[in-house]
Protein backbone atom coordinates (compact mmCIF):
# COMPACT_ATOMS: atom_id res chain seq x y z
CA UNK A 1 0.00 0.00 0.00
CA UNK A 2 3.06 2.20 0.21
CA UNK A 3 4.05 2.34 -3.42
CA UNK A 4 0.99 2.82 -5.36
CA UNK A 5 1.67 5.75 -7.14
CA UNK A 6 1.10 9.29 -6.25
CA UNK A 7 -1.67 11.80 -8.16
CA UNK A 8 -3.61 14.72 -6.90
CA UNK A 9 -6.72 13.84 -5.27
CA UNK A 10 -9.83 14.38 -7.46
CA UNK A 11 -12.24 16.96 -6.43
CA UNK A 12 -15.98 15.08 -6.31
CA UNK A 13 -18.95 16.34 -8.01
CA UNK A 14 -20.42 19.74 -7.87
CA UNK A 15 -22.46 19.92 -5.37
CA UNK A 16 -21.59 17.25 -3.30
CA UNK A 17 -21.89 17.62 0.30
CA UNK A 18 -18.70 18.01 2.84
CA UNK A 19 -17.49 15.22 4.92
CA UNK A 20 -19.14 16.13 7.72
CA UNK A 21 -22.21 16.60 6.28
CA UNK A 22 -22.00 13.24 4.10
CA UNK A 23 -20.95 11.34 8.15
CA UNK A 24 -24.30 13.02 8.91
CA UNK A 25 -26.34 11.42 6.72
CA UNK A 26 -24.40 8.32 7.35
CA UNK A 27 -24.82 8.62 11.35
CA UNK A 28 -28.74 8.91 10.00
CA UNK A 29 -29.03 5.83 8.23
CA UNK A 30 -26.81 3.71 10.39
CA UNK A 31 -28.77 5.36 13.24
CA UNK A 32 -30.88 2.19 14.54
CA UNK A 33 -27.57 -0.08 14.18
CA UNK A 34 -25.52 2.12 15.99
CA UNK A 35 -27.77 2.11 19.01
CA UNK A 36 -28.58 -1.32 18.73
CA UNK A 37 -24.53 -1.90 18.92
CA UNK A 38 -24.80 0.17 21.58
CA UNK A 39 -27.35 -1.83 23.98
CA UNK A 40 -25.75 -4.85 23.02
CA UNK A 41 -21.99 -3.67 24.04
CA UNK A 42 -23.79 -2.52 27.64
CA UNK A 43 -25.52 -5.68 28.23
CA UNK A 44 -22.47 -7.71 26.82
CA UNK A 45 -20.63 -5.84 29.79
CA UNK A 46 -22.77 -7.31 32.25
CA UNK A 47 -23.14 -10.87 30.64
CA UNK A 48 -20.92 -13.72 31.88
CA UNK A 49 -18.28 -14.00 29.64
CA UNK A 50 -18.28 -10.46 28.82
CA UNK A 51 -20.19 -10.35 25.78
CA UNK A 52 -23.42 -10.94 24.21
CA UNK A 53 -23.31 -14.57 22.25
CA UNK A 54 -25.26 -14.55 19.61
CA UNK A 55 -26.62 -17.54 17.24
CA UNK A 56 -24.91 -20.07 15.36
CA UNK A 57 -25.72 -18.07 11.87
CA UNK A 58 -24.51 -15.15 13.76
CA UNK A 59 -28.43 -13.63 14.64
CA UNK A 60 -29.55 -12.74 17.89
CA UNK A 61 -31.15 -15.10 19.62
CA UNK A 62 -35.02 -14.89 19.89
CA UNK A 63 -34.28 -14.21 24.02
CA UNK A 64 -32.20 -11.20 22.76
CA UNK A 65 -34.06 -9.70 20.29
CA UNK A 66 -36.86 -9.69 22.49
CA UNK A 67 -35.14 -8.05 25.01
CA UNK A 68 -33.80 -5.56 23.08
CA UNK A 69 -36.88 -4.65 21.61
CA UNK A 70 -38.20 -4.15 24.77
CA UNK A 71 -35.19 -1.92 25.35
CA UNK A 72 -35.50 0.34 22.69
CA UNK A 73 -38.77 -0.04 22.36
CA UNK A 74 -38.94 -1.42 18.91
CA UNK A 75 -40.29 -4.87 17.54
CA UNK A 76 -37.91 -7.63 17.05
CA UNK A 77 -38.53 -7.72 13.41
CA UNK A 78 -36.75 -4.15 13.40
CA UNK A 79 -33.83 -5.51 16.35
CA UNK A 80 -32.75 -8.31 13.91
CA UNK A 81 -32.39 -5.42 10.57
CA UNK A 82 -30.85 -3.29 13.00
CA UNK A 83 -28.47 -6.19 14.24
CA UNK A 84 -27.75 -7.40 10.69
CA UNK A 85 -26.87 -3.49 9.41
CA UNK A 86 -24.38 -3.55 12.55
CA UNK A 87 -22.27 -6.34 11.61
CA UNK A 88 -22.41 -5.20 7.74
CA UNK A 89 -21.09 -2.00 8.97
CA UNK A 90 -18.54 -3.19 11.43
CA UNK A 91 -20.05 -1.79 14.49
CA UNK A 92 -20.64 -5.03 15.72
CA UNK A 93 -17.92 -8.45 15.64
CA UNK A 94 -18.41 -11.54 16.10
CA UNK A 95 -15.87 -13.71 17.87
CA UNK A 96 -16.08 -17.33 18.56
CA UNK A 97 -19.60 -16.16 18.83
CA UNK A 98 -19.36 -13.24 21.38
CA UNK A 99 -20.81 -10.02 20.16
CA UNK A 100 -18.17 -7.45 20.68
CA UNK A 101 -18.29 -3.69 19.73
CA UNK A 102 -16.69 -2.83 16.41
CA UNK A 103 -13.93 0.03 16.59
CA UNK A 104 -16.00 1.77 14.19
CA UNK A 105 -18.78 2.03 17.01
CA UNK A 106 -15.69 3.48 19.53
CA UNK A 107 -15.20 6.04 16.90
CA UNK A 108 -18.72 7.09 15.82
CA UNK A 109 -19.30 10.23 17.35
CA UNK A 110 -15.98 11.76 16.33
CA UNK A 111 -14.08 10.41 13.64
CA UNK A 112 -16.41 11.11 10.27
CA UNK A 113 -14.42 8.56 7.92
CA UNK A 114 -14.96 5.58 10.03
CA UNK A 115 -18.60 6.32 9.48
CA UNK A 116 -18.32 6.75 5.94
CA UNK A 117 -16.16 3.81 5.92
CA UNK A 118 -19.13 2.02 7.68
CA UNK A 119 -21.47 3.01 5.84
CA UNK A 120 -19.67 1.83 2.64
CA UNK A 121 -19.08 -1.89 3.60
CA UNK A 122 -23.42 -1.94 3.91
CA UNK A 123 -23.54 -0.13 0.85
CA UNK A 124 -21.17 -2.56 -0.96
CA UNK A 125 -23.55 -5.46 0.98
CA UNK A 126 -26.92 -3.93 -0.23
CA UNK A 127 -27.57 -7.25 -1.85
CA UNK A 128 -28.05 -8.78 1.85
CA UNK A 129 -30.31 -6.04 3.12
CA UNK A 130 -33.89 -7.46 1.14
CA UNK A 131 -34.46 -11.66 0.56
CA UNK A 132 -34.08 -11.67 -3.10
CA UNK A 133 -37.69 -12.43 -4.53
CA UNK A 134 -39.30 -15.78 -4.01
CA UNK A 135 -38.28 -18.37 -7.43
CA UNK A 136 -34.83 -16.47 -8.36
CA UNK A 137 -32.97 -18.86 -8.81
CA UNK A 138 -29.05 -17.86 -7.92
CA UNK A 139 -27.66 -17.83 -11.27
CA UNK A 140 -30.02 -14.35 -12.23
CA UNK A 141 -29.44 -13.07 -8.94
CA UNK A 142 -25.68 -13.20 -9.04
CA UNK A 143 -26.02 -11.66 -12.92
CA UNK A 144 -28.27 -8.91 -11.58
CA UNK A 145 -25.37 -8.17 -8.41
CA UNK A 146 -22.93 -8.15 -11.33
CA UNK A 147 -25.16 -5.53 -13.11
CA UNK A 148 -25.76 -3.19 -10.47
CA UNK A 149 -22.42 -1.06 -10.89
CA UNK A 150 -23.37 -0.19 -14.84
CA UNK A 151 -26.79 0.65 -13.40
CA UNK A 152 -25.21 3.01 -10.15
CA UNK A 153 -22.62 4.68 -12.88
CA UNK A 154 -25.41 5.67 -14.98
CA UNK A 155 -27.13 6.83 -12.20
CA UNK A 156 -24.33 8.88 -11.21
CA UNK A 157 -23.56 10.21 -14.61
CA UNK A 158 -27.61 11.05 -15.34
CA UNK A 159 -27.05 13.43 -11.72
CA UNK A 160 -30.61 13.26 -11.41
CA UNK A 161 -33.60 10.82 -11.57
CA UNK A 162 -33.97 8.02 -14.39
CA UNK A 163 -36.95 6.14 -15.33
CA UNK A 164 -37.29 2.73 -14.75
CA UNK A 165 -37.61 1.24 -18.30
CA UNK A 166 -34.01 2.93 -19.10
CA UNK A 167 -32.57 1.15 -16.18
CA UNK A 168 -34.64 -2.25 -17.29
CA UNK A 169 -33.07 -1.88 -20.34
CA UNK A 170 -29.78 -1.24 -19.17
CA UNK A 171 -30.10 -4.25 -16.75
CA UNK A 172 -31.38 -6.31 -19.88
CA UNK A 173 -28.29 -5.40 -21.52
CA UNK A 174 -26.11 -5.86 -19.13
CA UNK A 175 -26.76 -9.48 -18.05
CA UNK A 176 -27.56 -10.59 -21.53
CA UNK A 177 -23.75 -9.19 -21.95
CA UNK A 178 -22.75 -11.20 -18.80
CA UNK A 179 -24.33 -14.52 -20.53
CA UNK A 180 -22.22 -13.90 -23.63
CA UNK A 181 -18.99 -13.25 -21.40
CA UNK A 182 -18.77 -15.61 -18.74
CA UNK A 183 -16.64 -19.03 -18.67
CA UNK A 184 -17.85 -20.49 -15.68
CA UNK A 185 -18.38 -24.44 -16.77
CA UNK A 186 -16.60 -27.26 -15.09
CA UNK A 187 -14.06 -29.09 -17.05
CA UNK A 188 -16.10 -32.03 -19.05
CA UNK A 189 -19.42 -30.50 -18.70
CA UNK A 190 -21.29 -29.65 -21.90
CA UNK A 191 -21.11 -25.64 -22.06
CA UNK A 192 -25.07 -25.81 -23.93
CA UNK A 193 -26.46 -28.45 -21.60
CA UNK A 194 -25.15 -25.69 -18.51
CA UNK A 195 -26.60 -22.76 -20.53
CA UNK A 196 -29.84 -24.37 -21.20
CA UNK A 197 -30.12 -25.71 -17.40
CA UNK A 198 -29.77 -21.99 -16.47
CA UNK A 199 -32.01 -20.38 -18.86
CA UNK A 200 -34.67 -23.02 -18.05
CA UNK A 201 -34.41 -21.90 -14.24
CA UNK A 202 -34.49 -18.20 -14.62
CA UNK A 203 -37.21 -18.55 -16.91
CA UNK A 204 -39.55 -20.35 -14.02
CA UNK A 205 -38.11 -17.50 -11.93
CA UNK A 206 -38.18 -14.13 -11.19
CA UNK A 207 -38.43 -11.65 -14.04
CA UNK A 208 -35.92 -9.16 -14.33
CA UNK A 209 -37.94 -6.48 -13.64
CA UNK A 210 -39.15 -8.07 -10.39
CA UNK A 211 -35.34 -8.36 -9.74
CA UNK A 212 -34.68 -4.67 -10.67
CA UNK A 213 -37.48 -3.61 -8.27
CA UNK A 214 -35.62 -6.00 -4.94
CA UNK A 215 -32.26 -4.35 -6.32
CA UNK A 216 -33.36 -0.66 -5.98
CA UNK A 217 -35.43 -1.26 -2.87
CA UNK A 218 -32.34 -3.07 -1.26
CA UNK A 219 -30.47 0.00 -2.31
CA UNK A 220 -33.09 2.31 -0.81
CA UNK A 221 -32.63 0.72 2.22
CA UNK A 222 -28.96 1.29 2.43
CA UNK A 223 -29.82 5.20 1.72
CA UNK A 224 -27.87 4.53 -1.55
CA UNK A 225 -31.27 5.90 -3.38
CA UNK A 226 -33.82 8.59 -2.44
CA UNK A 227 -37.28 6.80 -1.37
CA UNK A 228 -40.04 7.28 -4.12
CA UNK A 229 -42.28 10.40 -2.33
CA UNK A 230 -40.66 9.69 0.87
CA UNK A 231 -42.52 6.44 0.80
CA UNK A 232 -39.63 3.81 1.80
CA UNK A 233 -41.72 0.81 1.38
CA UNK A 234 -43.03 1.78 -2.27
CA UNK A 235 -42.18 -0.38 -5.35
CA UNK A 236 -44.04 1.26 -7.90
CA UNK A 237 -42.07 4.30 -8.16
CA UNK A 238 -41.27 5.06 -11.75
CA UNK A 239 -37.69 6.89 -11.47
CA UNK A 240 -34.39 6.25 -9.05
CA UNK A 241 -32.50 8.87 -8.09
CA UNK A 242 -28.98 8.48 -6.09
CA UNK A 243 -29.12 10.33 -2.01
CA UNK A 244 -25.72 12.24 -1.62
CA UNK A 245 -24.37 9.18 -0.02
CA UNK A 246 -24.92 6.96 -2.80
CA UNK A 247 -23.84 9.63 -5.47
CA UNK A 248 -20.55 10.71 -3.05
CA UNK A 249 -19.89 6.60 -3.10
CA UNK A 250 -20.36 5.57 -6.27
CA UNK A 251 -17.86 8.49 -7.62
CA UNK A 252 -15.11 7.04 -5.09
CA UNK A 253 -15.75 3.94 -6.52
CA UNK A 254 -15.13 5.49 -10.06
CA UNK A 255 -12.25 7.01 -8.71
CA UNK A 256 -10.46 4.38 -7.46
CA UNK A 257 -9.48 6.42 -4.30
CA UNK A 258 -9.98 5.76 -0.92
CA UNK A 259 -11.36 7.98 2.27
CA UNK A 260 -8.26 7.25 4.54
CA UNK A 261 -7.91 10.07 6.72
CA UNK A 262 -5.46 12.79 5.52
CA UNK A 263 -2.18 12.44 7.14
CA UNK A 264 -1.69 14.74 10.21
CA UNK A 265 0.83 17.28 11.05
CA UNK A 266 3.57 17.10 13.66
CA UNK A 267 3.79 13.41 14.15
CA UNK A 268 6.20 13.28 17.00
CA UNK A 269 3.52 14.97 18.94
CA UNK A 270 0.86 12.45 18.50
CA UNK A 271 -0.77 9.75 20.30
CA UNK A 272 0.64 6.06 18.59
CA UNK A 273 -3.18 5.66 16.76
CA UNK A 274 -2.03 9.40 15.15
CA UNK A 275 1.44 8.90 14.04
CA UNK A 276 0.40 5.32 12.73
CA UNK A 277 -2.24 7.21 10.36
CA UNK A 278 0.26 10.19 9.70
CA UNK A 279 2.42 7.54 8.37
CA UNK A 280 0.27 5.44 6.61
CA UNK A 281 0.93 7.08 3.10
CA UNK A 282 4.45 6.92 3.36
CA UNK A 283 6.61 5.18 1.83
CA UNK A 284 8.97 2.81 4.28
CA UNK A 285 12.34 5.01 4.46
CA UNK A 286 10.55 8.05 5.53
CA UNK A 287 7.92 6.21 7.98
CA UNK A 288 10.97 4.56 9.64
CA UNK A 289 12.49 7.56 10.16
CA UNK A 290 8.91 8.81 11.52
CA UNK A 291 9.08 6.12 13.81
CA UNK A 292 12.10 6.63 15.26
CA UNK A 293 11.63 10.70 15.64
CA UNK A 294 8.19 9.47 17.66
CA UNK A 295 10.14 6.80 19.74
CA UNK A 296 13.03 8.97 20.47
CA UNK A 297 10.44 11.50 22.46
CA UNK A 298 8.88 8.78 24.77
CA UNK A 299 10.47 5.90 27.55
CA UNK A 300 10.92 2.68 25.77
CA UNK A 301 8.26 1.05 27.83
CA UNK A 302 5.12 3.28 27.45
CA UNK A 303 5.94 3.74 23.46
CA UNK A 304 6.05 -0.63 23.16
CA UNK A 305 2.81 -0.71 25.38
CA UNK A 306 1.27 2.23 23.15
CA UNK A 307 1.57 0.76 20.26
CA UNK A 308 0.49 -2.84 20.97
CA UNK A 309 -2.65 -1.04 22.33
CA UNK A 310 -3.33 0.48 19.50
CA UNK A 311 -2.84 -3.26 17.29
CA UNK A 312 -5.42 -4.35 19.98
CA UNK A 313 -7.80 -2.14 17.61
CA UNK A 314 -10.10 -3.26 15.03
CA UNK A 315 -8.19 -1.20 12.30
CA UNK A 316 -6.15 -4.19 10.60
CA UNK A 317 -4.01 -1.26 8.82
CA UNK A 318 -2.88 0.16 11.91
CA UNK A 319 -2.24 -3.31 13.45
CA UNK A 320 0.59 -4.20 10.69
CA UNK A 321 2.09 -0.45 11.16
CA UNK A 322 2.01 -0.56 14.90
CA UNK A 323 4.93 -3.70 14.28
CA UNK A 324 6.12 -2.09 11.84
CA UNK A 325 7.11 0.47 14.43
CA UNK A 326 8.03 -2.22 16.75
CA UNK A 327 10.32 -3.27 14.28
CA UNK A 328 12.02 0.11 14.76
CA UNK A 329 11.86 -0.55 18.44
CA UNK A 330 14.42 -3.31 18.76
CA UNK A 331 15.75 -5.59 21.17
CA UNK A 332 13.82 -3.76 24.43
CA UNK A 333 10.07 -4.51 22.62
CA UNK A 334 11.10 -8.31 22.73
CA UNK A 335 9.58 -9.23 26.54
CA UNK A 336 6.51 -7.70 25.37
CA UNK A 337 5.95 -8.53 21.87
CA UNK A 338 6.63 -12.37 22.46
CA UNK A 339 3.97 -11.69 25.17
CA UNK A 340 1.94 -10.81 22.90
CA UNK A 341 2.14 -13.87 20.72
CA UNK A 342 -0.28 -15.23 23.07
CA UNK A 343 -2.89 -13.42 21.77
CA UNK A 344 -5.15 -15.01 18.78
CA UNK A 345 -5.67 -11.58 16.97
CA UNK A 346 -1.85 -10.20 17.64
CA UNK A 347 -0.25 -13.78 17.13
CA UNK A 348 0.73 -13.80 13.39
CA UNK A 349 2.39 -10.44 13.66
CA UNK A 350 4.40 -11.77 16.99
CA UNK A 351 5.48 -14.69 15.55
CA UNK A 352 6.99 -12.90 12.12
CA UNK A 353 8.23 -10.21 14.17
CA UNK A 354 10.30 -12.18 16.66
CA UNK A 355 11.50 -14.38 13.25
CA UNK A 356 13.22 -11.26 12.18
CA UNK A 357 14.33 -10.14 15.16
CA UNK A 358 16.15 -13.21 15.70
CA UNK A 359 17.67 -12.99 12.24
CA UNK A 360 15.66 -14.71 9.98
CA UNK A 361 14.92 -14.53 6.45
CA UNK A 362 11.61 -12.21 6.14
CA UNK A 363 11.32 -14.05 2.76
CA UNK A 364 10.51 -17.33 4.77
CA UNK A 365 9.63 -15.92 7.81
CA UNK A 366 5.88 -16.88 7.02
CA UNK A 367 6.59 -20.29 7.25
CA UNK A 368 6.67 -20.15 11.19
CA UNK A 369 2.68 -19.22 10.64
CA UNK A 370 0.49 -22.20 10.67
CA UNK A 371 -1.97 -22.58 7.99
CA UNK A 372 -5.03 -21.14 10.14
CA UNK A 373 -2.76 -18.27 11.42
CA UNK A 374 -1.64 -17.28 7.40
CA UNK A 375 -5.43 -17.23 6.83
CA UNK A 376 -5.94 -15.18 9.33
CA UNK A 377 -3.33 -13.03 8.63
CA UNK A 378 -4.55 -13.11 4.99
CA UNK A 379 -8.17 -11.39 5.93
CA UNK A 380 -6.62 -9.08 8.54
CA UNK A 381 -4.60 -7.69 5.17
CA UNK A 382 -7.16 -7.71 2.97
CA UNK A 383 -9.82 -6.25 5.51
CA UNK A 384 -6.77 -3.31 5.72
CA UNK A 385 -6.65 -2.99 1.92
CA UNK A 386 -10.39 -2.85 2.09
CA UNK A 387 -10.42 -0.09 4.36
CA UNK A 388 -7.53 1.93 2.89
CA UNK A 389 -6.79 0.86 0.20
CA UNK A 390 -7.27 1.01 -3.20
CA UNK A 391 -9.28 -1.61 -6.11
CA UNK A 392 -6.22 -3.14 -7.60
CA UNK A 393 -4.71 -3.46 -4.51
CA UNK A 394 -7.40 -5.96 -3.25
CA UNK A 395 -7.86 -8.33 -5.98
CA UNK A 396 -3.62 -7.99 -6.21
CA UNK A 397 -3.97 -9.37 -2.63
CA UNK A 398 -5.32 -12.41 -3.99
CA UNK A 399 -2.22 -13.98 -5.36
CA UNK A 400 -0.72 -13.78 -1.86
CA UNK A 401 -3.44 -16.69 -0.34
CA UNK A 402 -0.88 -19.70 1.05
CA UNK A 403 -4.35 -22.25 -0.78
CA UNK A 404 -3.11 -21.88 -3.83
CA UNK A 405 -6.91 -21.39 -5.65
CA UNK A 406 -9.64 -19.75 -4.91
CA UNK A 407 -11.80 -22.64 -3.48
CA UNK A 408 -10.08 -23.85 -1.18
CA UNK A 409 -9.29 -19.95 -0.18
CA UNK A 410 -12.51 -19.11 0.15
CA UNK A 411 -12.99 -23.10 2.29
CA UNK A 412 -10.27 -22.29 4.78
CA UNK A 413 -11.28 -18.06 4.79
CA UNK A 414 -14.71 -19.35 5.98
CA UNK A 415 -13.49 -21.63 8.70
CA UNK A 416 -10.68 -19.31 10.09
CA UNK A 417 -13.52 -17.22 11.42
CA UNK A 418 -11.45 -13.68 11.09
CA UNK A 419 -14.24 -10.97 12.32
CA UNK A 420 -14.12 -9.20 8.49
CA UNK A 421 -14.33 -12.27 6.48
CA UNK A 422 -18.00 -11.22 5.61
CA UNK A 423 -16.87 -7.83 4.76
CA UNK A 424 -13.85 -8.36 2.95
CA UNK A 425 -15.35 -11.04 0.74
CA UNK A 426 -18.31 -8.96 -0.19
CA UNK A 427 -15.22 -6.19 -1.32
CA UNK A 428 -13.15 -8.51 -2.93
CA UNK A 429 -16.28 -9.50 -5.17
CA UNK A 430 -17.22 -6.10 -5.91
CA UNK A 431 -13.53 -5.37 -6.92
CA UNK A 432 -12.51 -8.47 -8.79
CA UNK A 433 -12.87 -7.97 -12.62
CA UNK A 434 -13.91 -11.99 -13.04
CA UNK A 435 -17.29 -12.48 -12.92
CA UNK A 436 -17.35 -16.47 -12.46
CA UNK A 437 -14.95 -15.10 -9.26
CA UNK A 438 -16.70 -12.62 -8.20
CA UNK A 439 -20.17 -14.93 -7.82
CA UNK A 440 -17.63 -17.42 -5.89
CA UNK A 441 -16.60 -15.05 -3.44
CA UNK A 442 -20.04 -13.39 -3.31
CA UNK A 443 -21.72 -16.82 -2.47
CA UNK A 444 -19.42 -17.30 0.29
CA UNK A 445 -19.94 -13.78 1.77
CA UNK A 446 -23.33 -14.71 1.89
CA UNK A 447 -23.01 -18.16 3.35
CA UNK A 448 -20.71 -16.99 6.42
CA UNK A 449 -23.16 -13.97 7.25
CA UNK A 450 -26.50 -16.57 7.06
CA UNK A 451 -24.33 -18.77 9.19
CA UNK A 452 -24.20 -21.73 6.18
CA UNK A 453 -22.00 -24.46 4.79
Amino acid sequence: MTTRAKRPAPRPPEGTPPPAELARQARAVLAGAARLARWADSVGAGAAGGSLRAGPDGALPKAAAERAAEALGLTPHQVRIDWDRARLAGLVELHDGLARPGWRLRAWDRDDTAVLRGWVALFDAWSLARPAPAGAGPAIVAEVVEALPQLLSLLHLSAGPVRLPVLLDMLDQRVAELRTERCEVPYGQDPGGADEAAAAGDAAGASLAALLDWALDALRTVGALVPPDGAEAAHDASEAQLTPLGNWSVWVKLEQICVAAQSPAGNIEQSAEAMLRGCARLTPGPARAEYRAWLAARSVGAAVEELLTVARGEDALLRGLAFEALRAVGAPAEAAVRAAADEPGLRPYALLWLVEHEGGDPETAPDVLTREESTWLWVDTAAAVADHGETQLLVRHLDSAVQGSVPRLLEEVRAVGHPRTVQVLVALAAAHPDPALAKAVRRAAFQVHTGGV
